[in-house]
């Protein structure tokens, strides 16, 4: 950490030296001087901060280097601020320029007196480098470790994680459990506990049990609740209610938000027991008092309902299984033969150790006690390592040292975990340290945290890449090392959503706590640390509001704040007193996050935090940009997003360093289906240079605003709305300058079914052309809503399209669509909503071989639907709604292999009637039988949204 410190404040350095180095004057030798001892200090410090475990006093002096060159960072931004801003020109400016100079000598003797001081402290601290390195023979010439600098092999194709399937010791315990939910015919609620102690994989194996087709099949009503230490029982009703009818495709009530805990428990007993047969999973379960407080949400019923609990606790197994048909399994470390299997999956990918390794290895896998969670993480970091060096090996198997022998397991895998840690390259260390901002057992959106990654400057350039992909790489390096899991991937195989394991986090907040990385509240009175706050991170709290401001005041204040984030899914009322303090008294802040929170308007002070380079209000209830926005002219990314802005002044123009730009607000235009208002931006935009997303403008201001889109050749992300048709052919002469398009979202004029058309054809010869094939290339998504006179031809040149959607397109019977994208190697989710007047769609043999996911709705011609033998192979997930002439199921469905999910939503009376009644012995049965889950959704008599789900208990029918 101190590492990358060091590396951002040199570069800044090195920025003021070139950009303000006439405003200097004679400190300029005295910055200089700084910025070239610090460049004597990185390599040492890269070496040093592997080895900061072993002895106290080296800790000591890297925690002195990072604060001195925060302290740099504080002198040159506070330097900046005063003096940077105010250049004039002419006669005026040179009178205003003497009278700045006269009311500054004071400011400037103050920034002289600070530098001198930072500088005799960076010699001191450079002292103490020359000490150390003899003491503790380091050699920073020395950089043939792949762990000891920067280097690093950026792969699309390296391994997120150790797959599933490939854990050992887990199909034996895996099995026993699914045969223990399955067993009997009694009709009582029956409880399955797992325990054992952290990093065994409980959590693993019980969500492969949850997933199990077998499982699935026999409960169709199914609910992954992670329970966590400090849970809010509350919130985790409405998680479970939320889950509960997002899998019965409902929509939540409203009312769910105001009520008790215990009508919320009434109101999850009520549902449920409606619901039909269930299995829920309480994973995470801390002590008895949560099982004695959901167990009277939980219809016993009389459809032999199932619970899964895992805990590290026996006494919470023991009293949440009271019943005789009750089941307490004990996860046991794993057996050596499975521990050596699982460690030379993760280290060599399933081939033999190599004999020189042999002793060293085993060695460092017996200080793993079997514990799968160290294995993969102990080696995730030998992976990185050349295997023909084994005085790496040795060197790694010598920092476990003796003081292991005799300690708990639980805090040898921390220490393993320390480890993993300890010889992370530097470039690294902060991304990790920096998920201590998120609570226990939170959802992080890999992308957001990616963001933030970049405006904190953890993320270097890297020449040829895009600084998005080189965060991209970050994070898989992280994820390939076991030390951040993946809990849901987005359609073209990307990570989307990502979690800490316990242990890491407690690891993480150790050296994050350790090197004053971050300052966590919940809004209760707390006693600050003694260190400067660099990052403060509000999380979510009971009460009302945070800190009030009598008692903020004679806590802290915040004048070295960097980053202010309030982390939360509850959406906290943050004090306004509060927050407007912060925000005065932090004038050199960079990081301002502040999605969900209850604001009303922009709060006036953060257009004086002039070095601001992140500003998210997303989701708040903010409906007006001032034109102060143009003061933040440092501004790179700035999120509107589901907001109720719907125009930007003309001083956003002034923002020329702005990298992402997202003003949008999410409508919903029907059951299931919703669009987006875009914002109306000045008629320059164009002259915003360095964006590379804009998200979502709207273009029903005429053909000017579509002209200047072609003007901003960054663009990687293009979202557009409003788009009249005689806009068409101006839209794709922008489309042609943007070569680096990688997602694309275009809506026409009008609502519900009344669209305009997207002419996109006009100019299709330009779009097919050589000059274009950069754009063609590179466009990953496309998304457009609004009627097709005919598909665009250069649709079918879109070689690495991943996902297209196409809303209310109307087209033509001779204008099939599978024909236009049935050969495009990488196409993995089509989406079709009133797509296409045919009365046939033919998926034909080797079209679509990486499609997962299917979705057609509201295709009122459609009468049949064929599956050719060898097409879509992959499929997991078909959904068909609102096909009212279809009667009957995809031909050749029997094709579709891995099919995991079929759903059906208001079909025709005789689709539902012939699935909803299966014969086993029926054709029609035996061309679905091998589909784990399918799902009828109707509307009843009585208005009430119905689901019906096959492959009940015994192949029955179940009505849920």
């Amino acid at each position: 950490m101190a590492a990358t410190v060091l590396s951002f404040v040199s570069n800044h350095l090195a920025t003021v030296l070139r950009e303000e180095g006439s405003l200097l004057g004679g400190l300029r030798q005295e910055v200089q001087l700084i910025k070239d001892e610090l460049g004597h200090m990185k390599a040492f410090l890269k070496v040093a901060e592997a080895k900061e475990d072993d002895d106290p006093r080296l800790q000591e002096w890297i925690n002195q280097v990072r604060e001195a060159a925060y302290d740099i960072e504080d002198v040159l931004d506070e330097f900046v601020l005063r003096f940077a801003g105010y250049r004039h020109h002419g006669f005026g400016g040179s009178v205003q320029r003497i009278l700045k100079a006269i009311k500054s000598l004071r400011a400037r003797h103050q920034v002289a007196s600070e530098i001198q001081s930072i500088k005799s402290r960076i010699k001191n601290i450079s002292g103490g480098r020359q000490r150390y390195q003899v003491e503790f023979g380091i050699d920073d010439r020395v950089t043939g470790s792949s762990t000891m600098n920067d280097s690093w092999r950026y792969s699309r194709d390296d391994a997120l994680l150790v797959e599933e399937a490939k854990l050992v010791g887990i199909d034996q315990p895996k099995q026993h459990l699914i045969s223990k939910l399955l067993e009997g015919h009694d009709h009582q609620l029956k409880v399955v506990s797992v325990v054992g102690m952290g990093g065994l994989g409980k959590t693993t194996l019980v969500k492969k049990v949850h997933e199990d087709p077998d499982v699935r099949k026999n409960f169709p009503v199914r609910a992954w609740v992670t329970v966590s230490q400090t849970c809010d029982f509350p919130k985790l009703l409405r998680d479970l209610i939320w889950q509960l009818h997002k899998d019965l495709d409902k929509s939540v009530p409203q009312f769910i938000e105001s009520i008790s805990t215990a009508e919320l428990k009434e109101f999850v007993k009520d549902f449920l027991q409606q619901a039909g047969r269930y299995a829920i999973v309480f994973d995470d379960v801390w002590d008895v008092e949560f099982w004695n407080e959901i167990k009277f949400a939980l219809p016993e019923g009389n459809y032999g309902n199932r619970v899964m609990l895992t805990t590290r606790n026996a006494d919470v197994a023991s009293a949440s299984c009271t019943e005789s048909q009750d089941y307490v399994y004990k996860k046991e470390p794993l057996s050596i033969e499975d521990s050596w299997t699982l460690f030379c999956n993760k280290i060599f990918k399933g081939n033999r150790c190599p004999a020189h390794l042999m002793d060293v290895a085993k060695a460092v896998l017996d200080k793993c006690d079997g514990l799968p969670l160290a294995i993969v993480a102990i080696g995730g970091l030998l992976a990185s390592k050349d295997v023909s060096r084994i005085d790496e090996w040795e060197m790694l198997q010598q920092s476990f040292g003796g003081e292991l022998d005799g300690t708990g397991e639980l805090e040898r895998v921390k220490r393993i975990l320390s480890l993993s840690y300890n010889y992370l390259p530097s470039h690294l260390k902060p991304c990790l340290l920096y998920l201590s901002i998120y609570p226990e057992d939170y959802l992080i959106k890999c992308k957001r945290l990616m963001l933030l990654w970049i405006a904190e400057r953890f993320v270097k350039w890297r020449e040829g890449m895009s600084i998005e992909d080189v965060a991209w790489a970050y994070l898989r390096e992280l994820i390939s090392r076991s030390l951040i899991q993946v809990t849901e991937m987005f359609y073209q195989g990307s990570p989307c959503i990502c979690q800490i394991h316990d242990l890491m986090r407690e690891v993480i907040l150790i050296k994050a706590r350790e090197q004053n990385m971050v300052t966590i509240t919940t809004g209760q009175p707390m006693t600050w640390p003694s260190e400067k706050v660099r990052r403060l991170v509000v999380h979510s709290s009971s009460n009302s509001s945070i800190i009030p401001h009598h008692q903020q005041r004679q806590f802290y204040s915040f004048e070295h704040l960097r980053s202010f984030i309030t982390v939360s899914s509850t959406n906290p009322l943050l004090s306004k007193t509060f927050l407007s303090e912060v925000l005065r008294s932090s004038k050199l802040l960079k990081v301002l996050e502040l999605g969900g929170e209850k604001i009303e308007e922009t709060p006036t002070e953060i257009f004086n935090l002039l070095h601001l380079t992140y500003l998210c209000l997303y989701d708040t209830k903010v409906k007006r940009v001032p034109k102060a926005i143009g003061k933040l002219q440092h501004l790179e990314y700035l999120n509107l997003g589901n907001t109720g802005v719907r125009e930007l002044p003309v001083e956003i123009l002034k923002l020329l360093k702005l990298r992402k730009l997202i003003v949008f607000q999410q409508v919903d235009l029907s059951d299931m289906d919703y669009g987006f208002h875009g914002f109306k931006g000045p008629s320059k935009l164009g002259g915003l240079l360095a964006l590379q997303v804009l998200d979502t403008i709207d273009a029903s201001s005429g053909s000017v605003i579509v002209k200047e889109i072609g003007k901003l050749t960054q663009l990687r992300e293009l979202y557009i709305t409003q788009l009249r048709r005689e806009d068409g052919k101006e839209l794709c002469s922008s489309l042609v300058n943007l070569t680096s398009l990688q997602d694309l979202g275009v809506d026409s004029v009008g609502k519900g079914d009344d669209y305009e058309i997207i002419d996109l054809n006009h100019h299709q010869h330009s779009l097919s052309s050589s000059s274009s094939c950069s754009f063609l290339q590179s466009l990953r998504v496309l998304i457009m809503r609004g009627c097709l006179e005919m598909m665009p031809v250069w649709i079918t040149h879109l070689q690495n399209l991943v996902r297209i959607d196409l809303y209310t397109s109307g087209l033509r019977p001779e204008e099939d669509p599978l024909e236009f994208l049935h050969h495009l190697p990488n196409l993995g989710e089509i989406t079709f909503c009133g797509s296409y007047q045919g009365e046939r769609l033919c998926f034909k043999a080797g079209g679509f071989l990486k499609m997962k996911g299917l979705w057609l709705r509201r295709m009122e011609g459609l009468r049949k639907m064929t599956i050719e033998e060898g097409a879509c192979p992959h499929l997991q997930r078909l959904i068909l709604k609102q096909l009212p002439l279809l009667e009957d199921l995809p031909s050749g469905i029997q094709h579709l292999t891995h099919l995991q999910e079929l759903c059906l939503y208001e079909m025709s009376s005789r689709m539902m009637e012939k699935v909803g009644n299966q014969k086993e012995d029926s054709e029609d049965y035996r061309r679905i039988a091998h589909i784990p889950e399918i799902v009828i959704g109707f509307y009843a008599d009585d208005g009430e949204w119905r689901i019906r789900r096959l492959w009940g208990k015994e192949k029955k029918t179940i009505l849920a």
